[in-house]
């Protein structure tokens, strides 16, 4: 793997996942308690043993350049790094990316300057454990120019990504990006071919793409070279190419979802906290998940009780009940609390005594940091460093889908109440 050069790219604006990407780029959204998006994938290569990454990205990049300097330090022995490479402005394109394709285009110069047979592109904010050894290799035995990792999909999904048709040797003969109607119809293909047993082949009669690819290093220069017009990769670039280069289809068996909205992310992390078995798991020693060292205390319980949840370090939790949630460092949960499907993400600090205790009576307009005194939350996202106040109710009471009250401290996004990072929710209010 040492002659593979892997892109992860970080995404546009986020839209999808706001408000959590308002203050952040999209890789640097908080998961699973203690982790950020981004670590999946890096991790991913850590362990197929490829060390040279690239991250691209153009909004909010600040917290994700820190994390990255901060959590992946290569020893000076071999020639590994980890580097976010931000959208600029140059001479020659006066753009930010316009896409995915793009965005490796405008970096083109420093890719050409490796020495590296292939070019491995990866999402920043879909979350899996794959081995891109196997997936680089087959990519080499096929000898492939573009090799496209996919997965089988269902109806009820499949008009959300890139879908294929494949012949009988794995080769892409026709792609469609997010068709819908007959146009979806048009691309059901007996996934038996991949693998799958009839009955499941019956259940996901599709091929989706799920946005990682492998190029040779020559073809990805020729094509982002001549076709200038094409942004992105999904909709322009891996369509045209299939009739005029060798485009291979990788199966990936393995749990992969993509959580690029806040449905999708929410739902992820709730299903981290199934028992015996989530869908993902991060107990793998043989493929762990990195991330930052905080080097924080143990979590410290009193009198609590606790049902299917993840707890991460440096938590002070005080006669609640937690259940079915994730709760992130440093999140300080007062007594009476009750905390049921939800997402806490915790907080950057730890208030001093002084500045706890000027709140902490209910009785002033001063919010510590974390959930006061007999505050029930249900379905919801808090992020980070938010203040809640006591007797507070976030239980979405009106059923509401979607709204924006970010005056208030908060949006909705598919029934599930996202508190801004940062806000201050008052003693006594109902969302």
């Amino acid at each position: 793997m040492k002659r593979v050069l892997a892109i992860i790219l970080g995404g546009g604006a986020g839209t999808r996942l706001y408000p959590l990407t308002k203050l952040r780029a999209k890789p640097a959204v908080p998961l699973a308690s203690k982790y950020r998006l981004i670590d999946i994938p890096v991790s991913n290569c850590i362990n197929s043993e490829i060390y040279k990454i690239y991250v691209l990205t153009q909004f909010n990049s600040a917290s994700l350049n820190r994390h990255l300097s901060r959590t992946y330090v290569f020893s000076g022995f071999n020639e590994g790094f980890v580097e976010v490479l931000a959208a600029q402005q140059t001479p020659e394109n006066a753009n930010w990316f316009q896409g995915t394709a793009d965005a490796v285009r405008q970096y083109l110069t420093l890719f050409q300057e490796w020495d590296v047979d292939d070019l491995l592109i990866l999402s920043g904010d879909h979350l899996y454990r794959m081995d891109y050894g196997d997936f680089i290799r087959r990519h080499q035995e096929t000898n492939a120019d573009i090799t496209i990792s996919v997965v089988p999909m269902d109806d009820r999904r499949a008009s959300d990504f890139g879908l294929m048709k494949i012949d009988d040797a794995g080769r892409v003969v026709s792609f469609s990006e997010k068709p819908k109607g007959d146009a979806l119809k048009a691309m059901r293909v007996d996934t038996t071919v991949l693998g799958l047993s009839p009955e499941e082949a019956r259940q996901n009669p599709y091929i989706a793409s799920m946005g990682i690819y492998v190029f040779k290093k020559d073809v990805l220069i020729k094509l982002l070279k001549e076709n200038l017009e094409r942004t992105d990769f999904g909709k322009e670039i891996i369509p045209t190419s299939a009739d005029h280069y060798n485009v291979q289809a990788y199966l990936f068996s393995g749990y992969w979802e993509d959580i690029g909205t806040i449905e999708a992310f929410y739902e992820a992390n709730m299903a981290l906290t199934q028992q015996p078995y989530p869908p993902f798991s991060f107990y793998d020693e043989k493929a762990p998940i990195y991330t930052r060292p905080r080097y924080l205390p143990p979590t410290k319980l009193l009198d609590c009780h606790i049902k299917e949840s993840i707890i991460a370090e440096g938590c002070i939790l005080k006669d609640c009940s937690i259940t079915h949630s994730v709760l992130g460092v440093r999140t300080r949960i007062e007594s009476g609390c009750v905390i049921e499907d939800t997402m806490i993400m915790g907080a950057d600090y730890y208030q001093s005594l002084a500045e706890r205790s000027s709140g902490s009576d209910c009785s002033t307009d001063k919010v510590p940091l974390g959930i006061g005194k007999e505050t029930t939350i249900r379905r919801a996202i808090i992020d980070k460093n938010a203040h809640i106040g006591c007797n507070v109710q976030i239980i979405n009471k009106d059923r509401v889908q979607e709204a924006e009250r970010e005056n208030l401290g908060f949006f909705i996004r598919s029934g599930i109440v996202v508190v801004l990072k940062g806000a201050t929710i008052p003693d006594g209010t109902v969302i």
